[in-house]
């Protein structure tokens, strides 16, 4: 096991760091977290105007009147609605700010590229349609282009127009930046005209025939719900952040899937994905990547023997219920340890499992409600699903972590207290002691 984990170190981790430090993917995460609170807001909304209980909806109608569910249609459409329009310029700003060049004029450039290559409806309009999180894959696609060929282009004197000193900075920047926009917009606008040229009228459509329904498709399968799942604590057992590297992933494949999912309740139609954001945070995620809250509990029942664990246990608990576990996987430690390597592998591999299947047979509702991360274990499986029986899973699943690492805990608690009968029997000063 130290061979294997000496080798992986020596090539694997150095890779899958770069992989977690490459600014594009840096760029795609930080643009979708800064919109996060938006995307719940949206959810949250279409759950107030869409929950299934005929009571509830019989008791908004008499008290707000027929057209009650308007106010959260509002808050949908500034939110869900235009998601592809809001990373295209969070993306962009992040991406050039890594350069450090103008993230402000590089965001509007993005949303003016997406926008040029985007097909107008008949009367000459956008279809909001491309603007939502089905136009995702493109809105990503053309912030990292159009910033690349901005912020290059930014970056030559040549091309810069540059004003007397006494102009104020943000019309210098204005006008520094008016030529390379000039030209990164007439790219994209020929990239249209080519494209419409070949028979591709719709560049969205087709680029979500070819590369997003297809993903989106192989995404909702319980199989790669159990890869994203490994992946992710395999990363974290080598002391990198599985879930910050996996995040441009989870919020390009697993978002959309959400928003169907939203826009399905919205409708009352039939819920279509079971594996989204909400899926792992709500059900798998409990504590934390690992379930460590399961594993704090298993500390407290059965580790009492071990000090460091029961002292570190205790300190954890609370961020714990938020989901916060840095303390958990740096300070126990589970990075590098061999014990623990299999429970944490382990636990979160059998809950994607067991609730996939809780809700592929229609015991546990599919979720439709983008759940903030930090939500507590239990609470968080109650409000994805918008129904108690999602909390019970929760429940179970915790209750599942808590017996897969107590026997761990056991095994680590004796090897420590061997080791340090060892180093006792070993040290005659201590043995005095």
């Amino acid at each position: 096991m130290n061979k294997i984990i000496g080798v992986l170190e020596k090539y694997f981790v150095p890779f899958a760091g770069r992989i977690g430090a490459q600014r594009h993917l840096v760029a795609i995460r930080d643009g979708f977290v800064t919109i996060m609170p938006l995307m719940i807001l949206g959810s949250f909304a279409t759950l107030i105007n869409a929950l299934p209980i005929d009571a509830y909806q019989s008791f908004m109608k008499s008290v707000f009147g027929e057209n009650w569910t308007m106010f959260g249609g509002v808050l949908w459409q500034g939110t869900f609605a235009i998601v592809s329009l809001l990373v295209a310029f969070t993306i962009a700003y992040s991406l050039a700010k890594s350069y450090d060049k103008d993230g402000l004029s590089s965001g509007v450039v993005s949303i003016a590229a997406l926008l040029s290559i985007m097909a107008t409806t008949k009367d000459g309009g956008f279809p909001l349609s491309w603007a939502s999180a089905t136009g995702l894959f493109v809105a990503i696609f053309v912030a990292l282009v159009s910033t690349e060929i901005f912020t290059r282009l930014l970056g030559n004197s040549k091309l810069n127009i540059k004003m007397p000193d006494g102009v104020p900075p943000a019309v210098s920047k204005s006008f520094a930046a008016l030529l390379p926009a000039m030209i990164t917009l007439t790219i994209f606008g020929l990239i249209k005209v080519i494209t419409v040229k070949l028979g591709i009228p719709d560049l969205h459509q087709a680029l979500y025939d070819l590369l997003q329904a297809p993903i989106a498709k192989l995404a909702n399968t319980l199989w790669s719900a159990i890869v994203i799942a490994i992946v992710n604590h395999f990363l974290w057992f080598f002391g990198l952040h599985g879930s910050n590297i996996l995040e441009p992933l989870m919020q390009a494949v697993y978002l959309p899937a959400i928003n169907e999912n939203i826009a399905a309740l919205k409708a009352g139609a039939e819920i279509p994905n079971i594996v989204t954001k909400s899926f792992f945070d709500g059900f798998v995620y409990l504590g934390g990547s690992g379930a460590t809250i399961g594993l704090l509990i298993a500390i407290l029942i059965s580790g009492r023997k071990h000090k460091q664990y029961k002292d570190l246990s205790k300190l954890s608990v609370a961020p714990g219920l938020f989901n916060i576990n840095e303390p958990v996987v740096f300070g126990l430690p589970i990075v590098l340890n061999p014990i623990l390597f299999i429970p944490f592998i382990l636990t979160p591999l059998v809950l994607t499992i067991l609730s996939y299947l809780a809700i592929a047979t229609g015991i546990v509702p599919k979720t439709v409600v983008l759940l903030p991360w930090t939500t507590p274990p239990i609470i968080g499986g109650v409000v994805a699903t918008a129904s108690w029986k999602g909390g019970v899973l929760a429940a179970i699943n915790l209750v599942i972590s808590i017996i897969i690492y107590i026997p761990f805990i056991k095994m680590a608690e004796r090897a420590f207290l061997k080791k340090e009968n060892e180093q006792l029997h070993a040290d005659p000063i201590q043995r005095a002691k």
